[in-house]
């Protein structure tokens, strides 16, 4: 299996990495300052879900085919930055319906199970996650101890534990700031629209970024 050594190695890459916020840091941003703490925390695990996947491809050797294919990368990448735009319009569109669902005179805006899965979208369409696990995971396998797929998910879950601490961290933290705007149906509807316009303006820029070759 994985050296202890190798180990810990990836797992500063990773925490390097996670801590420098991303597509997925900041979706979960802007749905704590929309929708606060619960939908915060469950894009996270929706998130690490869909990154956990991309764990899975690379193990089982599609990763590879992701990464040199420019077609389905891009494709890959633009459908998750058309789902974060849609996504940011909509969270602008009810920020005036956010104090009436936060104070209890209105329904949540919907379900976990639906949360999760946008969550879930938004991690496994990550740019940043596909490249990192494509071209820098397999570096960190030891060919020579046998069981590469495993020792490959192993590490994957070792990156997906600190991005699951590091970015529900974000996330309380933002929803923190959403409670205190809480008090005030202006400043709330501010909060909202700011989260709508974060995922708007984080769809733009995954669209736009490159890969790394």
């Amino acid at each position: 299996m994985v050296s202890t050594d190798r180990l810990l190695a990836f797992a500063a890459m990773s925490f390097l990495l996670i801590v420098i916020p991303g597509p997925s840091v900041l979706f979960v941003i802007g749905r704590a300052l929309a929708q606060g703490r619960r939908a915060a925390l469950t894009t996270v695990l929706g998130n690490t879900l869909g990154a956990y996947v991309l764990v899975v491809a690379v193990a089982l050797g599609v990763g590879a085919v992701v990464e040199r294919s420019v077609l389905i990368f891009t494709g890959l990448k633009l459908i998750g930055a058309a789902y974060l735009v849609y996504l940011g319009v909509k969270a602008w569109r009810q920020r005036g319906a956010l104090h009436a669902a936060v104070t209890g005179d209105a329904p949540a805006a919907h379900g976990s199970l639906r949360t999760l899965g946008e969550g879930f979208v938004v991690g496994v369409a990550n740019p940043k996650t596909m490249v990192f696990f494509a071209a820098v995971l397999p570096q960190f396998v030891d060919r020579a101890a046998g069981h590469v797929p495993a020792q490959m998910l192993v590490l994957g879950l070792v990156f997906n534990l600190i991005a699951i601490v590091s970015d529900s961290g974000w996330g309380l933290v933002a929803a923190t700031t959403r409670d205190w705007f809480a008090g005030s149906p202006r400043r709330l509807s501010l909060v909202g629209g700011t989260g709508g316009l974060t995922m708007i303006g984080l769809g733009v820029t995954v669209a736009v970024t490159g890969r790394t070759d």
